[in-house]
């Protein structure tokens, strides 16, 4: 048996204790000699045993956590974008240099069998990352914390581009296990969907017509020097019976596995297609199946270590990510009046004391809700504690005098004429806190999306801008520039990114300027070998690396960025005497699958590429890049090349943000609106240091109610006409002339994202951004001041505020 004593980061830790450690489970658990091992063998080895160290500093946590009584926290997210694993705890416990060197005594290189890792894919986009970055700073601050969430088995999808289309193909990230995984057996339960409530002698009771298991799968989430080892816990589905014999040996072969592959489709793909009836059922069904484990886990281990249920609130703080786990809030409910015999009015105080809830987004349509019909037929009981609920909301929101208008937007079931239950509402409702995720984002929330809720509740909303974690987005994927700021300030940052200020006063030093010029030359040689292996382009390391790399989607405004490129490359063409700034223009991200202007935009840019690449009259001047199945790790190596960070969203509809944040720690500078998170990272690095640009939200909302008129804007500038008649009449895609002429007429007739409008300000920024680039000196001295003010944007800061404010754990 091993022992229990574990060996703190940053020990004396040999890697001779560590090489000894992986022969001995390459033969004993891997079942291969040095001679017959291949790559991955040696990687599984190394991941064992260094989960080893790693497990002996988790159950001294959770042993901690047990005698102290503690509070714990409960993050529930539909997505953890986690990436890659093993470099992470690597470097949280201070074993790189050790596991390197032990490998290099096989002839093995580390670097290289951290690629072997598959991303998991457990989520998309901003939402997911940020939910990665929470649960390493959780750890990393010593905070008690589970996450929950899903344990996908094909992910949203794996994006291939075929002739400049994405395809969408299933992620296989679990075809050879998960090394970082512990299956819970113990920590089952049963979910219920359909059936009825029926009245008995205990009162009510939920009769589900169908049944599913779900099983906990963990992975530990190492913190900061190994501080802390805390819990994400994914749920995967299983049928209660494997086969129906009966049905099987009467022939129906298929019809015995229904409940199978029912259980199944549970846990295969993130965000499935909900454009049909079957598709909005089945992402209901994942939200409540993945929610109602982790509610029913909470509870159950509250009430083993704690007793008594109405102290939940002194013991669980439970934070939703989002709108995705809202049924928690009704199914907590469920669990307290049905299971465990609470008035319903103790029950709502103990529900909204435990609950927070995070909104990410002012989109109405990004605020989810359920045609009532479905979510009764579904969650027969939660039906009723839902009108419960809005019952008590909708009596206090009179009593204090609101006019039926208002009554009616802050109730949870939408009367119009699909009738359908608003999940924010209700989590709004549910919760005794409710964030916003950068300061623009939580004041329009006050006066938009929850402006009449605001006032039935003037006490919940507060701000709590996101961060992101230095560890994984300094420290690990750039480890040339976490070098350099070493050297120069020493490495207090290393435990405190706010430290990195200590760089403002050595931003104009020629010496430091030049170091950080070379790691980022240096960064951006390595992309472009990769891109080239990838993708057969040759990419300039000299030129501006000019990024945009997000989810697919129309406010972002990868289309604005697309018009501009062509209207630069018109402009090239057309006068070859100016000293143009060579610039290669990366995009990457997915779109939701059934987003068909979405995957336009994808076509675009990469038929945009196809033509302006093969142009020998630009050459090397532009280049145009669409990176396939952009992911972390792709993440990893695209921001640290990256010089321009184009943040462009239309003002008002980005919460937050956190690329943003990821690009400026590296050096790059922002060309951005004044949205989101943009407007706090100008506010700290200074207006001088920052390309800001176009309409403020303000402006935005008074263009939209106003006469707005794109086809006149359009008309009237030169070089946004000419880029958008190119592309509307097949320029750029020869092919099929008309593919475009639908996207573009979209602007003409409503340009609901304001590109026409803000065109001319972005052109502008853009040349600005050409002069200060030409200005090398001036150039690093900003890309410093960018790296030296954005440790406010560590997820510790993040985290910190609201372990004091939400979650009264510090």
């Amino acid at each position: 048996m091993r022992s229990a004593i574990f060996l703190p980061a940053n020990s004396d830790i040999k890697s001779e204790q560590l090489e000894a450690r992986i022969m001995n489970i390459l033969r004993h658990r891997i079942g291969k000699n040095e001679t017959a091992a291949k790559e991955h063998d040696w990687f599984a080895s190394a991941v064992l045993a260094l989960r080893d160290e790693i497990i002996d500093r988790w159950i001294e946590s959770t042993s901690r956590t047990h005698e102290a009584k503690g509070k714990r926290v409960y993050y529930l997210s539909l997505e953890f974008l986690i990436g890659r694993l093993l470099r992470d705890a690597l470097s949280n416990l201070g074993l790189t240099k050790e596991m390197d060197r032990a490998l290099r005594e096989h002839g093995l290189n580390l670097a290289e069998l951290e690629e072997l890792e598959p991303d998991a894919a457990l989520g998309n986009g901003g939402l997911g990352r940020l939910a990665a970055c929470f649960m390493e700073s959780l750890a990393s601050l010593d905070i008690p914390a589970y996450g929950y969430g899903i344990r996908y088995v094909n992910g949203m999808f794996r994006q291939r581009i075929d002739d400049g289309w994405q395809v969408e193909l299933p992620e296989t990230w679990l075809a050879h296990g998960n090394p970082w995984e512990f299956e819970r057996r113990e920590s089952a339960y049963r979910i219920g969907f359909g059936g009825e409530a029926v009245v008995t002698d205990d009162g009510v009771k939920w009769v589900p017509a169908e049944e599913v298991e779900a099983t906990a799968f963990d992975t530990p989430v190492v913190g900061w020097r190994g501080k802390r080892v805390n819990t994400l816990r994914l749920w995967s589905a299983s049928a209660l019976d494997p086969i129906k014999l009966e049905a099987f040996n009467a022939g129906d072969h298929v019809g015995a596995l229904v409940d199978v592959l029912r259980a199944d489709s549970l846990v295969r793909v993130l965000y499935p297609a909900d454009s049909s009836p079957a598709g909005q059922e089945l992402r209901l069904r994942q939200e409540y199946f993945f929610t109602s484990a982790s509610i029913q886990d909470i509870v159950r281990r509250h009430v083993q270590y704690h007793g008594d249920i109405r102290t939940l609130p002194d013991k669980a703080a439970i934070q939703l990510n989002d709108t995705h786990p809202a049924v928690a809030v009704a199914e907590l409910m469920r669990l307290l009046i049905d299971d465990h015999g609470l008035e319903f009015a103790e029950a709502w105080d103990v529900t909204r004391e435990t609950f927070g809830y995070t909104n990410h987004t002012l989109l109405p349509e990004a605020l989810e809700s359920w045609p009532l019909p479905l979510f009764e037929r579904l969650f027969p009981r939660h039906m009723q504690l839902v009108y419960q609920i809005n019952s008590g909301v909708l009596k206090q929101a009179r009593e204090i005098g609101m006019s039926w208008d208002e009554v009616s937007a802050i109730s949870l079931i939408d009367e119009g004429g699909d009738r359908r239950i608003r999940m924010a509402n209700l989590a709004f409702a549910g919760a005794h806190s409710v964030n916003g995720v950068a300061a623009l984002h939580t004041e329009l929330m006050k006066t938009t999306v929850f402006a009449d809720l605001h006032k039935l509740y003037p006490d919940k909303i507060n701000n709590k801008t996101n961060g992101v974690t230095p560890r994984r987005w300094l420290q690990q994927c750039n480890p040339g520039l976490t070098g350099v700021i070493k050297e120069a300030i020493g490495d207090e940052f290393l435990d405190d990114a706010m430290k990195l200020s200590a760089l403002n006063a050595l931003a104009d030093d020629a010496a430091l300027g030049e170091h950080v010029l070379a790691v980022k030359r240096a960064n951006k040689v390595a992309l472009a070998d990769h891109l080239k292996g990838l993708m057969g382009i040759s990419l300039n390391p000299d030129a501006m690396f000019d990024v945009q790399i997000k989810r697919i989607h129309e406010y972002k405004r990868q289309l604005l960025n697309l018009i501009e490129t062509v209207a630069l490359y018109d402009q090239i063409r057309s006068h070859p005497e100016i000293d143009w700034v060579p610039r290669v223009k990366i995009f990457g991200g997915k779109a939701a699958s059934s987003y068909h202007n979405a995957k336009l935009i994808i076509k675009l840019a990469n038929d945009i590429a196809r033509r302006v690449n093969s142009d020998p009259v630009v050459g090397d001047l532009l280049k145009v890049v669409f990176v396939p199945n952009y992911n972390v790790s792709m993440a990893e190596r695209i921001i640290p090349a990256s010089d321009l960070s184009e943040q462009i969203s239309t003002a008002g509809m980005e919460a937050s943000g956190t690329g943003n944040m990821k690009f400026a720690l590296n050096g790059a500078l922002t060309i951005g609106t004044l949205d989101g998170a943009n407007i706090e990272i100008m506010e700290h690095v200074g207006r001088e240091n920052i390309v800001i640009f176009g309409l403020t939200a303000e402006e935005v909302a008074a263009q939209r109610a106003g006469d707005y008129n794109p086809r006149e804007i359009i008309e009237n500038n030169p070089e946004l006409r000419q880029a958008v008649q190119g592309i509307s009449s097949g320029v750029f895609s020869p092919d099929d002339p008309k593919r475009y002429a639908g996207l573009m007429d979209g602007l003409y007739d409503s340009d609901w994202f304001m590109l026409a409008a803000d065109f001319e300000s972005y052109s502008e920024a853009q040349r600005d951004v050409d002069r200060r680039w030409r200005d090398t000196a001036g150039w690093q001295a900003a890309a410093i001041r960018n790296i030296a003010n954005v440790g406010w944007f560590s997820s510790d800061r993040t985290i910190s505020e609201y372990a004091r404010d939400i979650w009264g754990v510090m």
